[in-house]
């Protein structure tokens, strides 16, 4: 008996999905025993340390690799300074990321079609003429775009993260320079305390204040803060605060006005996604819960009409 086309895909999916999750399972790293293990001097984590080592391992593979991928790149000055912002959106700073990312995308163009010309093989569907050629070209397309789409969400899930933040984050501060501080101060003393709540902020913070520490300007700084969060909200609170400095006006003052209209945009976001739940519950309410609930309501009546209708022959 040969399986239906349709059926051998569902199988290969729950094969992929059952081996993917074991294998996350027993090898990401568990954020809770990291942290203990960084409490607990002298007592390290063997699954921490063993997924770091495959990740140095890993990562030295990519970069012997990237040389045969730095065609894609075009090098460091042709490089859209784009892609290098996005970089930095994502928090990868690191100096090789650029070569990684290149690298990723070259062998996930290269792998998945040979992936999915393997599975049509081995599947019962043989596919005639050009539509031999259509599995390759899904999976070059699925590995050429699926680093951008990983990045983007990488993006947008930090860039929502530090939205969230900030409001908060800017009452810290306001308390701070009433408290007598001065605004690089505060910074990093705001950096420092929101180091577990809101770590992504804090890293900022921290970059901030290294960067004054350096001997840039605060002006510099800051927009380099703007430019590494990459949000029009922040954009304009950075100008304030630079404007606030070069003319003298209270920072305080321009730090609760922001704070509230931050947290009053959070609240308008909050309240427009809770505004589109029903929408986006309509579908799977008529697609799912209703054949469902008409099964169940109307089922036993069907099936007795049927019974006093339909009489057996004899």
């Amino acid at each position: 008996m040969t399986l239906s086309p349709l059926v051998f895909a569902a199988l290969i999916f729950a094969l992929v999905v059952s081996i993917s999750y074991a294998v996350l399972v027993r090898w990401l790293p568990d954020p809770g025993k990291e942290r203990l293990a960084q409490l607990t001097p002298g007592r390290g984590s063997d699954h921490s340390t063993l997924w770091s080592r495959l990740q140095k391992r890993l990562l030295a593979w990519l970069l012997w690799l990237s040389p045969w991928t730095a065609a894609m790149s075009g090098g460091d000055e042709e490089t859209p300074s784009a892609l290098r912002v996005r970089f930095g959106h994502a928090a990868w700073r690191s100096p090789v990321a650029l070569q990684i990312y290149f690298t990723c995308k070259t062998l996930l163009t290269l792998v998945l079609p040979l992936i999915a010309w393997a599975l049509v093989e081995i599947s019962p569907w043989h596919p005639q003429g050009l539509q031999r050629f259509l599995p390759l070209l899904v999976g070059a397309a699925v590995g050429y775009y699926l680093p951008d789409w990983i990045l983007s969400i990488l993006v947008s899930r930090r860039q929502r993260a530090l939205l969230h933040a900030f409001p908060d984050a800017l009452d810290l501060l306001r308390v701070c320079v009433q408290a007598g501080l001065g605004l690089d101060a505060a910074i990093e003393r705001v950096g420092r305390e929101i180091r577990q709540a809101r770590p992504e902020l804090s890293d900022e913070f921290a970059l901030t204040g290294m960067a004054l520490r350096a001997g840039s300007s605060r002006a510099q700084a800051l927009r380099q803060l703007s430019v590494r969060i990459g949000l029009k909200d922040i954009n304009a609170l950075v100008s304030m605060l630079i404007q606030a400095d070069r003319f003298g006006t209270s920072v305080s003052e321009s730090l609760q006005v922001h704070s509230d209209a931050l947290r009053t945009q959070r609240r308008l976001r909050a309240e427009e996604a809770a505004a589109k739940l029903p929408v986006k519950l309509l579908i799977p309410l008529i697609f799912c819960v209703f054949p469902s609930l008409l099964t169940v309501l109307l089922g036993p009546v069907v099936v007795t009409l049927a019974r006093q209708l339909i009489k057996p022959v004899g």
